[in-house]
């Protein structure tokens, strides 16, 4: 049961807009379906996040939405860019003592810096609003673009783990990093995003 997961406490809502320099940071609703089913069915995408599925169609968005609609496991956010969705990132608490990041992009929107814009401002969020001391995430070895993303983010690297990859239907090699508290707030000179209600 969830709550056996000594999970960190959150203080703000996992409903508040988050909204940075280029980007906005909101809750994926039954509307985005579509849209996140279109970003999110590229193989290339599914080969690096570990729980895309390929195909991916719309039913797996429907679950994604109504899975993460309450926050309880998972503090996830639709990214858009001039009003037009172009990926997710958020918040996995799960793992029993390891919140993890996780994030991806759909591929016309890859190389442009919103992954690391899109995830400071929910590495933010995750500091800022919660009792939590440490921050993991992983990328995969053959995806050196993500681990660039978490090292300028601060992740420092912790070691090679295996991890299984639904897409490849096997494991697959992935660099795991960690964010301490303490990293993150001597490292932050990011522009910060800003937060508001849903």
């Amino acid at each position: 049961m969830l709550q056996d997961f000594p999970t960190p406490t959150v203080r703000a809502p996992p409903a508040c807009v988050l909204e940075t320099e280029r980007l906005t940071l909101r809750r994926p609703t039954l509307a985005d379906v579509r849209a996140i089913t279109q970003l999110a069915n590229d193989r290339r995408v599914a080969e690096n996040t570990r729980r895309l599925p390929h195909p991916y169609v719309q039913e797996h968005a429907v679950a994604f939405v109504r899975a993460t609609a309450d926050g309880a496991r998972e503090a996830a956010f639709l990214i858009e860019h001039n009003h037009a969705p172009i990926g997710i990132v958020g918040i996995n608490w799960a793992s029993k003592n390891a919140p993890e990041l996780g994030y991806w992009l759909g591929v016309a929107h890859w190389g442009r810096g919103f992954g690391t814009e899109a995830a400071r401002a929910v590495i933010d969020f995750f500091f800022e609003e919660t009792d939590a001391e440490l921050l993991h995430a992983a990328a995969r070895v053959a995806n050196p673009a993500s681990r660039n993303i978490l090292e300028k983010c601060g992740f420092q690297w912790n070691g090679v783990e295996l991890h299984r990859f639904e897409a490849l239907g096997s494991s697959s090699p992935v660099d795991s990093f960690r964010l301490s508290r303490g990293v993150w707030s001597s490292l932050k000179n990011w522009a910060s995003s800003t937060r508001r209600e849903a």
